[in-house]
């Protein structure tokens, strides 16, 4: 079963229905002995990285995290939950994250329009289980003023957006996704058929 976790800033309902129209079922919860029963994990968000990390702390939901990420079960991030799974970011302040991946989060820079919003492409850097039967510049559907920018090798796929950004990441069992596959039609679907067949 999948879990997805409520930490009180996330659009749920749209991830929940997106596995269930992909033949996966999954359920939403805040309550940490729930989710440490889930065989995978997905981290949604939407807001600021600060306020998440302190929720996801408040609710006992950290803990939760680093004991799934550690016992090797399958966690993916979705846009701010990508962002949380890297060691720091710079939102309002400079924030410690879940430090998965070694990285940092940053804001896009002047000379582009921020937020990054709408239908973008992805160019695939490196294959994996998670691309499968993904196409090579395939749309997808972003809303983000932030950015990753990892400090290893684990990007999948990169955006153009005045300059390239790491849109997908893979790091062992943990995954990440900046845009919104649950807004992404076939393409979003398909990475997220493709992670809960992991």
């Amino acid at each position: 079963m999948i879990g997805i976790i409520d930490y009180h800033l996330n659009n749920l309902r749209s991830v929940q229905k997106a596995f269930e129209k992909v033949g996966f079922p999954s359920f939403i919860s805040d309550n940490p002995n729930e989710l440490m029963k889930a065989e995978k994990l997905v981290l949604p968000g939407v807001g600021a990285f600060g306020t998440a990390m302190e929720n996801l702390n408040v609710l006992g939901l950290k803990d939760v995290l680093d004991d799934h990420v550690s016992s090797g079960k399958p966690l993916l991030g979705i846009c701010l939950g990508m962002q949380l799974l890297f060691t720091k970011s710079y939102e309002l302040g400079e924030y410690a994250g879940l430090n998965f991946i070694n990285g940092e989060v940053k804001q896009f820079p002047s000379t582009v329009k921020v937020p990054h919003m709408g239908w973008n492409q992805v160019e695939i850097v490196n294959q994996s289980p998670l691309l499968k039967d993904v196409e090579e510049k395939s749309f997808v559907y972003f809303v983000h003023s932030y950015f990753v920018e990892p400090r290893e090798n684990v990007t999948l796929t990169q955006t153009e957006y005045g300059f390239r950004f790491a849109s997908i990441v893979e790091q062992g069992n943990i995954y990440g996704i900046q845009f919104h596959p649950e807004k992404s039609q076939k393409t979003g679907l398909q990475l997220l058929r493709n992670f809960a067949g992991i």
